[in-house]
């Protein structure tokens, strides 16, 4: 692999090198071949959808740093190509880097419907709210056509089963029918992540996903159909978009939105790497200062995995953080107590040829 691959920007993707998962017998190394800025780019990368043959489609967890305990992902890896994603390491898994690979070779779930609808028709079954999109993003480009989430919320609705769904695309407003539908029974809500203002870091942090007006948009879409919206910033960079916090939230409560969380940046695995190469190629001059305060977050290290921990860090920058984000919450009216989501109303339907309720 040419160093100069590693060093300019790919059109339209976050990582800017593509090393070996972590689980590879062999490994890619950067060398110098000759080549210069000055010479013709390489073809640019293409993406492509394969099928997993899932035999589940319900992700169970019992992190105490999340406020859900079952997901659903209908895809692995993400177009968006947000450069700080979380996700990132698990592409390991396949055999792919947590790098370019991460937003180009994607995998989907082509009989999520067929999945969830037999784990919820299970005599065992018992109703937890499901979180949708808590690891990829659920409605990443490539759902206009796989249309795998759209199939999941169909199931979802028909019995009336509580979910919550997280983004940062506008094609959410695709499903606003079946979004407004069940929230109006006390079953849906959605969160909206808008992490800055600023179109020229949006197309640098986050290159396909939505515009940041988008995403406004997308809030006050789903608020005025009756939809609850809570608005993310996350992840909160110090020194690079914190400073846009307060900006955020008042722009996401003016568009409707009820409520609002942050993540303090995340750094696990590979994605240090990726970070702090992102950085230095995209913005050199503050890469260190950056860096720095990342650090004075997580007690002196790139990161820090600990529960209770992780989600917000530790020590004065983060106290600080912390404090901007509570006061701005309640400045802009972002305090609204969402209930629980009514897990009452969740019936299996009845198919055909079943036999019938002789009192129903």
């Amino acid at each position: 692999m040419s160093t100069f691959t590693q060093q300019i920007a790919i059109r339209g993707r976050g990582a800017r090198s593509n090393a070996s998962g972590r689980y590879e017998a062999q490994a890619r190394e950067a060398f110098d071949d000759g080549w210069t800025v000055e010479d013709p780019q390489p073809v640019q990368i293409k993406t492509t959808l394969s099928p997993e043959r899932a035999k589940t489609i319900i992700s169970k967890n019992n992190s105490p740093d999340v406020g859900f305990s079952r997901s659903i992902n209908p895809y692995r890896g993400c177009e968006h190509g947000c450069i700080y994603c979380y996700a990132r390491p698990a592409h390991a898994y396949m055999g792919l880097s947590p790098g370019l690979d991460f937003e180009s070779q994607l995998f989907f779930k082509p009989e999520a419907g067929k999945l969830l609808e037999k784990e919820l028709s299970a005599p065992r079954y018992r109703p937890e709210f499901i979180h949708i999109g808590g690891n990829t993003d659920p409605y990443q480009p490539q759902e206009r056509t796989a249309r795998v989430t759209r199939q999941v919320l169909e199931v979802l609705a028909r019995f009336n089963h509580p979910f919550s769904v997280i983004t940062k695309s506008a094609l959410i407003l695709r499903d606003l029918d079946i979004l407004a539908e069940t929230a109006a029974k006390n079953l849906c809500r959605v969160a909206v992540s808008v992490t800055t203002l600023d179109r020229a870091l949006a197309r640098s942090m986050e290159p396909r996903a939505a515009t940041p007006e988008k995403r406004i948009g997308a809030i006050k879409a789903l608020s005025d159909a009756g939809v609850p919206v809570i608005v993310m910033f996350a992840p909160s960079i110090p020194g690079l978009n914190d400073h846009e916090m307060e900006a955020v939230l008042e722009r996401a409560a003016a568009a409707g939105a009820k409520g609002a969380g942050y993540v303090a940046l995340r750094l696990p695995r590979e994605i240090k790497d990726l970070f702090q190469e992102w950085l230095a190629t995209d913005h050199p001059d503050r890469a260190s200062k950056v860096m720095s305060l990342v650090r004075q977050m997580r007690g002196g290290l790139d990161y820090d995995p600990e529960w209770g921990k992780r989600m917000r860090g530790e020590g004065p920058i983060a106290e600080m953080m912390s404090q901007r984000f509570q006061a701005a919450k309640k400045r802009y009216g972002l305090t609204f107590r969402f209930d629980g989501l009514d897990l009452s109303q969740f019936r299996v339907p009845v198919k055909a040829g079943d036999q019938g309720d002789l009192f129903g």
